[in-house]
Parts: C-alpha cells; sequence; structure tokens
C-alpha cells in the first residue's frame, strides 16, 4: 500500500485502554511504524484496576494520557479523547488492534478527495488468523430485528473485496470521521456506556447527509473482545439493553413498534430461554436486565442527548 497525498492533515488516533495496558503498547508499537507523517496519539484509559496503565505513559512518552477517575465506558472515553484532540481528522481505533505501516494514507486520501464522505473504515482481519476477514462494508441494520451482517465475515480474503465502496456503517474498531462532521453532528451518546455507540454515530452521520464508505485498499489486523469476554453477561446485558436503546433513538411511528414487539416477544425471549435451558443463569439473567433497565427509564430524555463537542 502506497499512496501519495497532496498534504497530510493532522490526524489525532483515540484509543481506550481498560486493563489491558500491554495489549495497548502493541497497538501503539505498531502506529509507531506507520508511514503517515503528522500524528497525534490519545490514550484514554477507563479507570483500569488490574493492571498498572501508567506502563503505557512511560514507554510512549509523546502519546497524550487521560486517566479517567472511574470507568465511564467505552463512548464517554473515545468523547474524552474527542475532546483532547487537535486533529483535522479523528481515528477511533480499538486498542487490540495492530496496523501495517501504510494504512493510513488510503482513508486520509478517500476523505480529502470526497467532502460528502463523513466516515471511513478499512478492512479489518482477525490478528490470529490474518488472511481472513472480520469486515468488509455493513449491510444496513434491519429495522425489525435491529441486527446486520458484516461483509466478507470469516471468509478468505482473496482480493474479493479490495475496492471501495458505500457501506451502511463504519466499524467502530477503526474509524476515520473528520473533525468538521463531529463539531457537526455531535459526540457519541454517553447513554451506551458498551456497544451500539458507533452503530448511532454511523446513523446521525448517515442523518446528517453524509456518506459511509469502506477503503478496500486499507487494512488493519483485530485481536477481537479481549475486554468483554467471548459471552459474559456484561456483554449479553449491553448489547441488549443497547440494541433496545438504539431503536428508541433511531426508528419512529410503526416502526419502532414492530420492532419493540419483535424484541420483547420474540428475540430476547427466545435468546434468553435458550440459556436457561442451558443451564446460564446469569445469562438469563442479563437479558431481563436488559429490559428491566428499559422499564425504568421509560421517559428518560436522557436517552435522546447528543452532547456537542
Amino acid at each position: 500500500m502506497s499512496f501519495k497525498l497532496k498534504r497530510y492533515p493532522l490526524v489525532s488516533v483515540i484509543t481506550v485502554n481498560y486493563n489491558q495496558a500491554e495489549v495497548t503498547c502493541a497497538l501503539l508499537e505498531s502506529l509507531n511504524k506507520i508511514t503517515y507523517p503528522n500524528l497525534e496519539i490519545i490514550v484514554v484509559d477507563n479507570h483500569s484496576t488490574k493492571d498498572d496503565p501508567t506502563i503505557i505513559k512511560k514507554r510512549y512518552p509523546n502519546i497524550v494520557f487521560i486517566q479517567n477517575p472511574i470507568n465511564y465506558g467505552f463512548a464517554a472515553g473515545n468523547n474524552y479523547g474527542l475532546m483532547r484532540a487537535r486533529g483535522e481528522y479523528i481515528m477511533l481505533l480499538n486498542n487490540d488492534i495492530e496496523v501495517p505501516p501504510g494504512f493510513l494514507e488510503p482513508l486520509v486520501a478517500k476523505l480529502e478527495n470526497n467532502p460528502n464522505i463523513g466516515a471511513v473504515s478499512p478492512r479489518i482481519r482477525f490478528y490470529y488468523q490474518p488472511d481472513t476477514i472480520q469486515y468488509a462494508g455493513y449491510t444496513p441494520i434491519d429495522k425489525v430485528t435491529m441486527r446486520n451482517t458484516a461483509i466478507g465475515y470469516r471468509e478468505k480474503d482473496t482480493g474479493q473485496y479490495n475496492k471501495d465502496r458505500e457501506t451502511a456503517s463504519a466499524h467502530g474498531a477503526a474509524m476515520v470521521v473528520p473533525m468538521r462532521i463531529v463539531k457537526e453532528i455531535g459526540l457519541m451518546s454517553y447513554i451506551f456506556f458498551l456497544y451500539y455507540e458507533e452503530a448511532d454515530w454511523c446513523e446521525r452521520i448517515l442523518q446528517a447527509g453524509y456518506k459511509i464508505y469502506y477503503v478496500g485498499s486499507s487494512y488493519v489486523l483485530h485481536k477481537e473482545s479481549v475486554s468483554t469476554g467471548k459471552l459474559s453477561p456484561l456483554k449479553i446485558y449491553y448489547l441488549n439493553r443497547n440494541r433496545i436503546v438504539f431503536m428508541r433513538r433511531t426508528l419512529h411511528g410503526r416502526e419502532y413498534h414492530v420492532a419493540l414487539l419483535y424484541q420483547l416477544f420474540v428475540a430476547i425471549p427466545k435468546n434468553a430461554f435458550s440459556f436457561l435451558l442451558k443451564g446460564k443463569i446469569a445469562l438469563f439473567l442479563a437479558y431481563y436486565k436488559a429490559i428491566g433497565w428499559h422499564i425504568t427509564h421509560m421517559f428518560s430524555k436522557e436517552i435522546h442527548e447528543n452532547p456537542m463537542l
């Protein structure tokens, strides 16, 4: 990947760390080797308690290092980074990503050449299976099930997704957004804490009239789900709570009521009871805790807030 740009605007790379100092250091080590010459790196630590996050700043003294006094969640962690960022472009990058040297130029070039594009994501491959794709764009989120599919997921990468193309959503693990767009649409909603925050952000970018692109000439490697585990009660709770939060924020009228009925009477009971039958009581309870949150926050105005920069 060799891309020449007419100019190299400052890119602020933001990554959130939580109990994964060594993983974050591996990301920073890969960023140290990239060919893009104008970079600001911001690491936001979300009150890590299981290791010493200060080793990140000691090893990489040139980064901006923010230590939060409590864990405000992934969305808020990114927002703290966005508030500190000085770049013309900002890149949200999961701390469990590693990047090849020339990955950033094609992403910046795409945005530089197309002012109507509001976000871009590279191809994402699995770090431990680097010939296998995790993301090559997203299908649109279904307005009943509130789910979408990552294009190319688990396919061998034979170059079939090398071409750039429009996509329904960027991937929160690696996405670049112009700072002017952030100033226009606002920060991520704090309500999400974990999961669906970037889907909501992308939806707001689309609603503001911009396009989102998958850039096939760039890729990154993702270790995937280092922080939350494969199927923890935390993951089940936030995925299901936030699927309905996302629905409440983006759907209206008949579409909203159909989707709500589907979640309450089809999707959640079916999935929850499958865990019950397998004896996974903690996962079963996480589903119903997610619904309970919506009952107690039925009329909460906070759900619809969009914090501005």
